[in-house]
């Protein structure tokens, strides 16, 4: 992380354990994954082709703190702008 604060300039944030409302965005992509993946699921049975259809559907999924722009998309805009 030190690195990557210093190459990007970003700040680092670190949640505390046990405070779920601190990492807001991963307990909200947790609840999208577990639409597909009920809690207690066996992941070893869980092929690579199934999690990168998963994967694929979450990226292209609109989300309304990108102004309903996928992920995918948001992520092309600046690979382009780049």
């Amino acid at each position: 992380h030190k690195q990557i604060t210093e190459i990007t300039g970003a700040n680092v944030f670190f949640a505390r354990p046990y405070h779920s409302w601190e990492r807001g965005l991963n307990e909200h992509s947790n609840g999208l994954i577990r639409r597909f993946y009920p809690k207690g699921t066996d992941f070893n049975s869980v092929t690579d082709n199934e999690i990168a259809e998963l994967e694929h559907i979450l990226n292209t999924r609109g989300r309304k703190s990108l102004s309903y722009f996928s992920p995918n998309e948001v992520f092309l805009a600046h690979l382009m702008a780049a």
